[in-house]
């Protein structure tokens, strides 16, 4: 559904777009728009479940996160992690303007923190290549549309527009190797989940202690590998919830749990359904 918000001012706009089916597990494109703000128009303070970046076309205004305020102007990018409380607002005098692409996946931690971004600092000033990732952004939002071909080109598009933010990097070796490590954990479990893998087998592939893992994927993903593993299944057995017709039990299999209580808890307790209920409601839409 695009939504074109009218503001006190004429002049000002608001053009976004939300995608409703999210198919590609590795990075799909949650929501993507431009808007010129009013003055002092704000979001927040709240949190995302995406990541989220903006790029400032032109006017000012702030990014306040984990007890910092970044002033922005035009050329600047922020990053808006998920989870993690946000505020956001125009000038007063100079309000700005700018687009934004949120998104989620498998590949984006892992492409996020090949980039300039980190979570202690979240914003990128005198973006490089800044009207280049501009172009990209909205080429995002003009290939916008709920069919599979859509989401494909979207994410398409999506790369593209982080590879710009890597060219320009500067980051240093040892995030360079914590990446690979993670990269080679995530490519471990996307070929192993469906097996009762354990994190001694995931750490072992990959060539580290248990412990190093755990802070490699904290690092990298700001989770456990314990945690991405559970959430990498949950994914999946919502996609087959969706897409086939196999028994709960089945499913539960599928995605690697023995037990299909356990897997029902499991599904539960990260979507707030039971995943029968989820797909009664997939049916209703």
């Amino acid at each position: 559904m695009i939504q074109n918000n009218k503001n006190n001012d004429k002049n000002n706009y608001k053009n976004s777009y939300k995608v409703t089916e999210k198919e590609l597990v590795s990075l799909s494109v949650y929501n993507v728009g431009f808007q010129k703000c009013d003055a002092l128009y704000q979001w927040g303070p709240g949190i995302r479940d995406h990541y989220l970046i903006h790029y400032v076309i032109s006017g000012e205004g702030t990014y306040e996160v984990k007890g910092k305020s970044f002033h922005l102007h035009a050329g600047d990018t922020f990053l808006v992690y998920p989870n993690t409380e946000v505020t956001y607002f125009a000038d007063q005098k100079n309000p700005w303007e700018y687009c934004w692409v949120g998104f989620t996946g498998s590949d984006a931690s892992i492409i996020l923190n090949a980039t300039d971004f980190t979570r202690d600092h979240p914003v990128i000033f005198n973006t490089p290549m800044g009207e280049d990732i501009k172009r990209e952004f909205l080429h995002i939002y003009d290939a916008r549309g709920n069919e599979f071909k859509h989401a494909v080109e979207m994410t398409g598009r999506l790369y593209t527009a982080l590879a710009l933010f890597m060219h320009s990097a500067t980051q240093s070796h040892t995030r360079t190797s914590t990446n690979q490590y993670v990269q080679k954990g995530i490519e471990f479990i996307s070929a192993n989940y469906s097996y009762p893998i354990s994190i001694e087998d995931i750490a072992s592939y990959v060539g580290l202690s248990r412990s190093h893992l755990f802070r490699s994927f904290e690092q990298v993903l700001g989770q456990s590998p314990k945690e991405y593993l559970t959430d990498f299944r949950m994914k999946q057995a919502c996609y087959l919830l969706e897409h086939s017709e196999l028994s709960i039990t089945a499913i539960a299999i599928s995605v690697g749990f023995d037990n299909s209580l356990y897997f029902s808890k499991t599904f539960h307790k990260r979507k707030g359904m039971s995943p029968k209920e989820y797909r009664f409601s997939l049916e209703k839409h």
